[in-house]
């Protein structure tokens, strides 16, 4: 099995990573591998809406964006995790995530979804819950911990005095790695759920 880690901090090793190296830990000790994309300190524009990608099956910016594509489609779960900036997600990582998820067109149900928040103080559940949104969207089984998913810490490392925010990390990484073989499992012998042709609806005609 195989976990995508998508780190939205332009900080390659501060509290963000800290959090994600401690998932790595137990993501390891059950055999399952992970690679981890900086995505934080790239210059990574938002989505134009210009449609390209519904012809091309690849976003028109050839970018970040579709070298995560390939690694997206053959994972089993991904980790969306990002440092606070005014109570929500680095834009950075928003721009990322808005044309992976919109230019992608492999089917993403089932796959595993967890998002990581990184602050000094407050602003964590309302990332988490930014967060999240994307995976809801895409059919995307949601791995919850004991706590919302975040650390705290302000200074490079010092989320490593958060004893609690990071037992929250390693327990989100047992939980979504048995969501993970479950779900494995249950494919095998089930299938995927049943779908629906889409129905498609705009609020004023």
């Amino acid at each position: 099995m195989y976990v995508l880690m998508i780190n939205g901090s332009p900080r390659a090793n501060g509290n963000t990573a800290l959090a994600l190296r401690e998932m790595e830990k137990v993501f390891a000790a059950e055999g399952i591998d992970t690679e981890t994309m900086q995505i934080g300190n790239k210059d990574i524009r938002g989505c134009i809406a210009c449609n390209t990608c519904a012809q091309r099956g690849r976003c028109a910016f050839d970018d970040a964006v579709n070298e995560a594509a390939p690694k997206f489609e053959a994972c089993d779960g991904l980790v969306i995790a990002s440092p606070v900036y005014y109570a929500s997600a680095n834009g950075t990582l928003i721009s990322f995530l808005d044309r992976l998820f919109y230019s992608t067109p492999f089917d993403k149900t089932m796959k595993v979804g967890a998002s990581v928040a990184a602050a000094r103080r407050g602003g964590l559940t309302s990332t988490f819950d930014e967060l999240n949104k994307y995976f809801t969207i895409a059919g995307m089984p949601v791995a919850s911990s004991q706590y919302w998913n975040g650390v705290h810490g302000r200074d490079k490392g010092e989320a490593a005095q958060d004893t609690e925010g990071l037992q929250t990390m390693r327990t989100l990484a047992r939980n979504m790695a048995f969501l993970m073989k479950s779900i494995a499992l249950g494919r095998e012998k089930y299938g995927l759920p049943e779908k629906e042709s889409p129905q498609f609806m705009n609020f004023i005609r």
